[in-house]
């Protein structure tokens, strides 16, 4: 679904009018929620056409793959859910480039019962562990070789948390801003939640990729998707988001009051997208060296190869300019 709202609010950036706007596409990774709240921020309260934007949003989905239509030229910009898909794109000689990532903090968890033996991190190799194939694919290696977890305690996470529920002695994977309130609603009773950032899994989460063509050609418009997109972001956050939500539920109708309200107060307690480096660079920061570090442990782990030239992935041409900094609370 797509949406184009481009209403007038105060200036920033001198108006301008409709034709002027260079239309844009961009492709989230799943269907509309919280998490994409920033980006519906700019569209609602006019900054992307203050920048001289018209934003059209396609809401990903199980059947939609965000970074297939921006490698086929379909979208402009796409979301990504990780840098292990920037590494993943390296490899296949992808010609996209990452150029900003929203969050600071990969929001991946792990979900345990209270007062069932679970109650630390430590405690959680000896659990049946359910988890999605893609987090196999990844996380979970990584898992396996610094923390001890086996993969005869691995069984697969169909995205419905009734067996998790049935099995007080188990774990779930899921994302710290959606899981947990679930599990709230469904089990009447609130999880343990350890968050893998917390024990040193450091991908960044929730970027904004383009084409290497668009980067070459197009600069100026990359910049300014990239710049209207943080104060989106600091906006959804510390402004009025009401606007944005309402866009977000008019896109996903299953979408609730309570799990928006629970995802964004997620986000400011655990700093989700302002924190670490965004504090002093502003918000979408990245740093080679947090690069090198996960890089590096991806590898250790046998997730990518360790010749991987990962640096192709990337750029931090259009980030760490203190973008919208005036606006945090």
């Amino acid at each position: 679904m797509f949406i184009r709202l481009v209403i007038a609010f105060f200036t920033i950036l001198p108006a301008l009018p409709a034709s002027a706007l260079d239309r844009v596409t961009f492709a989230t990774n799943w269907r509309a929620q919280a998490e994409h709240g920033g980006f519906y921020q700019a569209v609602v309260d006019g900054t992307y056409a203050r920048y001289g934007l018209d934003v059209a949003i396609q809401q990903g989905g199980p059947q939609i793959n965000a970074r297939l239509l921006l490698a086929a030229g379909r979208v402009d910009f796409a979301m990504g859910a990780n840098t292990i898909q920037m590494f993943e794109s390296v490899q296949q000689n992808v010609p996209t480039v990452t150029v900003a990532s929203m969050f600071q903090i990969e929001p991946a968890v792990f979900m345990s019962h209270p007062s069932e033996g679970l109650d630390r991190f430590e405690d959680l190799p000896k659990a049946t562990v359910f988890i999605a194939s893609d987090f196999r694919a990844s996380v979970w290696q990584w898992l396996k070789q610094t923390y001890g977890f086996k993969d005869e305690k691995a069984k697969p996470y169909g995205f419905n948390a009734a067996p998790f529920l049935a099995d007080r002695k188990s774990v779930q994977e899921g994302i710290l801003t959606s899981e947990p309130y679930a599990i709230e609603q469904k089990g009447g009773f609130a999880p343990n939640v350890f968050l893998l950032a917390d024990y040193g899994y450091d991908s960044y989460s929730t970027t904004i990729e383009t084409r290497a063509e668009t980067i070459e050609k197009k600069p100026d418009l990359v910049q300014r998707f990239v710049d209207a997109s943080i104060l989106g972001w600091y906006n959804y956050l510390y402004g009025d988001n009401a606007a944005a939500n309402a866009a977000i539920k008019r896109d996903n109708p299953e979408m609730t009051d309570g799990q928006l309200a629970f995802s964004v107060a997620k986000m400011k307690e655990r700093g989700v997208v302002d924190s670490g480096d965004a504090l002093t660079l502003g918000v979408g920061a990245m740093t080679d060296a947090r690069m090198k570090s996960f890089f590096d442990k991806m590898a250790k782990a046998g997730v990518v190869p360790a010749e991987l030239d990962y640096r192709k992935g990337y750029t931090l041409r259009f980030i760490g300019k203190k973008v919208g900094m005036e606006l945090r609370r």
